[in-house]
């Protein structure tokens, strides 16, 4: 396992050959109010600084800087299949069969969601703020597995915790009409009246769940709450970014 970057690392019964870690913001050389590990090129840190960064986190993992497939986010539901070269493709999950090759998701409360098949010959990351989960990014990742989805498992990684994600009615209103089983994950706010705290780690296991898979893992582990560890834009809007990863050694 990586030592030299403090790392969270998935508690998962995941095959030997998958390898998972989230990063935290330590470890890195960008400097406020990026500070210290950013791996984001579009927050406004210094290039140089984050592709150090990524140059370390790469060299910790043990695996060519190259090889980590970054992608450009964007809140939607595409998935693209790794290796591939030339620009950062536009989609907010990856998947690779190719051992080396890295999917990567970068979050700042929104939550990255890990995947293997029970054999271990697929691997995928995916980022579901509320936006791409409610849109069926979890739905387009679990569709793409070769294996079906009882023999798929998925880690939730840190993200916003269901005591600080407060929302709108009209957040509460999409979910329900996909899934009226979503309102669970719903409680009137005390501070705002007509708005809601959304569980974000139950949305995502009730969509799981419908989609046929039953080896969900991960406890909440909230960005907001804990600025020493964790970047959140809800918190500090201008930040930095975590990075999610996974592979096939």
């Amino acid at each position: 396992m990586p030592t030299e970057l403090p790392l969270v690392v998935p508690d998962w019964p995941a095959p030997s050959r998958v390898r998972a870690f989230s990063t935290t913001r330590d470890g890195g050389m960008s400097r406020p109010p990026w500070q210290s590990l950013n791996l984001a090129l579009h927050v406004g840190d210094a290039p140089s600084d984050v592709e150090h960064n990524r140059q370390r986190l790469a060299s910790a993992l043990g695996v060519d800087a190259p090889a980590i497939g970054w992608l450009n986010q964007v809140h939607g539901t595409d998935v693209v299949e790794l290796p591939c070269k030339g620009v950062a493709p536009s989609a907010d999950a990856s998947m690779t069969s190719v051992p080396g090759a890295v999917c990567a998701i970068m979050t700042a409360d929104c939550l990255p969601v890990l995947f293997c098949d029970r054999r271990g010959t697929q691997v995928a990351a995916a980022h579901a703020g509320w936006r791409g989960l409610c849109d069926g990014v979890l739905d387009q990742v679990v569709g793409r597995f070769q294996a079906s989805p009882d023999e798929l498992m998925a880690w939730l990684g840190p993200a916003i915790g269901p005591d600080r994600f407060e929302v709108g009615p009209e957040v509460r209103d999409a979910f329900l009409a996909t899934n009226p089983l979503a309102d669970v994950a719903f409680h009137p706010s005390a501070a705002r009246p007509g708005h809601f705290m959304a569980d974000l780690y139950q949305l995502a296991r009730i969509r799981l769940t419908s989609l046929g898979v039953e080896s969900i893992h991960g406890a909440p582990c909230c960005t907001v709450s804990d600025p020493a560890r964790f970047y959140s834009y809800r918190r500090d809007g201008q930040t930095g970014r975590m990075a999610s990863l996974i592979w096939l050694a």
